[in-house]
């Protein structure tokens, strides 16, 4: 996998076009300065974990006898489910009922921009090539810059496009990341029979 297909992996992943509603809706009560302080704190710290997850992924796997297979299937699993909720998304919204009052970490930062399934691909990226731990860091990068390039101009888009082309653009990007999901659970099955049953 290249940096750029990893980039894009990732953004897919991170879903920062899908959030735009929910995004705005917990952030319409606070003063537009308010609002961009909380924005960038929120993405400055699903960052920060996204990286540790990258960096520390291995040894995480280490300690808790965890084989990358597992991590490839239960991220499949959860991508897969998000996947489905972005293509029929229930009343209460994508992640569900939203508290009041200013987010803080929760649900923005986790688990709307660094969710389980980012978490799981960037844990399987590291320490299925941990030699490429700064390419992946870099592709990291790139995807939450684009993500957060996209959220900050949230208000702009929404009135651009409207309501209705970003529900449509939510549905496609589900319809990728289910495909993804399947592709990574695919590849999970195949390397657990592999180590399972050699020859």
């Amino acid at each position: 996998m290249t940096i750029l297909q990893a980039a894009l992996l990732l953004f897919l992943i991170l879903d920062p076009l899908g959030n735009i509603p929910v995004f705005l809706s917990m952030l319409r009560r606070l003063e537009p300065q308010r609002q961009r302080i909380v924005l960038a704190r929120e993405l400055l710290i699903a960052l920060a974990v996204l990286m540790l997850f990258l960096w520390a992924g291995k040894y995480a796997l280490e300690a808790m006898h965890l084989r990358q297979e597992s991590v490839a299937i239960a991220g499949g699993i959860v991508l897969f489910l998000i996947g489905l909720r972005m293509i029929f998304p229930p009343p209460e919204g994508l992640m569900g009922e939203i508290p009041g009052g200013e987010p803080f970490i929760v649900p923005m930062a986790i688990p709307l921009v660094a969710g389980p399934s980012g978490m799981a691909a960037v844990m399987l990226m590291g320490s299925k090539e941990p030699d490429r731990l700064g390419e992946w860091s870099l592709a990291l990068f790139v995807a939450w810059a684009a993500t957060a390039a996209i959220l900050f101009s949230a208000t702009s888009l929404y009135r651009l496009l409207g309501a209705r082309a970003l529900t449509a653009i939510e549905r496609l990007m589900g319809m990728l990341l289910v495909a993804i999901s399947v592709q990574m659970l695919l590849d999970g099955l195949a390397g657990y029979f592999r180590l399972s049953f050699p020859g």
